[in-house]
């Protein structure tokens, strides 16, 4: 079988377009970063962890009553563990950041995460409309993920 100089280059392109970007593969292997803002009293304090199903110790022992979530779904994809019973409801604050509102409140001991979720204004649905995954923190419109409340307004 005989190849000319065209059928290579043809053949050669195809083959590194099929291939995805070491860049893509890379990104989607990668663990999800928590970023969490615990709130009780007067008293707050911030933790960062990646979400990748371990318990993370707080070491911090005042009663938390709000935790915000600015980039993650904490209220589904996140255990917190606690000395008693808790409630956990969902919230937002002033300013459209995710809450999650626990009551009574108590020490927060450690916090696990797993799974991941799209950015503000990420893509939700690829081009062939087909689901990405779930908004971090708003809701998804036209493709995009979305903030709650317009930055603008």
């Amino acid at each position: 079988m005989r190849f000319t100089l065209p059928t290579i280059a043809l053949i050669l392109s195809g083959t590194a377009l099929a291939l995805p970007a070491a860049e893509q593969l890379d990104k989607r292997d990668t663990v999800q970063t928590v970023h969490l803002t615990f709130h009780g009293g007067p008293a707050s304090y911030e933790m960062a962890f990646p979400a990748d199903g371990t318990i993370h110790p707080t070491n911090h022992d005042f009663a938390v009553s709000i935790i915000d979530a600015p980039d993650y779904l904490a209220l589904s994809d996140c255990t917190f563990h606690t000395a008693g019973q808790q409630t956990l409801v969902g919230g937002m604050s002033a300013t459209g950041v995710q809450q999650v509102i626990i009551g009574p409140p108590q020490p927060i001991t450690g916090v696990s995460c797993y799974g991941t979720c799209v950015g503000t204004y990420g893509k939700c649905y690829d081009s062939n409309n087909q689901f990405i995954g779930p908004c971090c923190n708003g809701y998804c419109a036209a493709t995009l993920c979305r903030p709650w409340i317009n930055p603008s307004a």
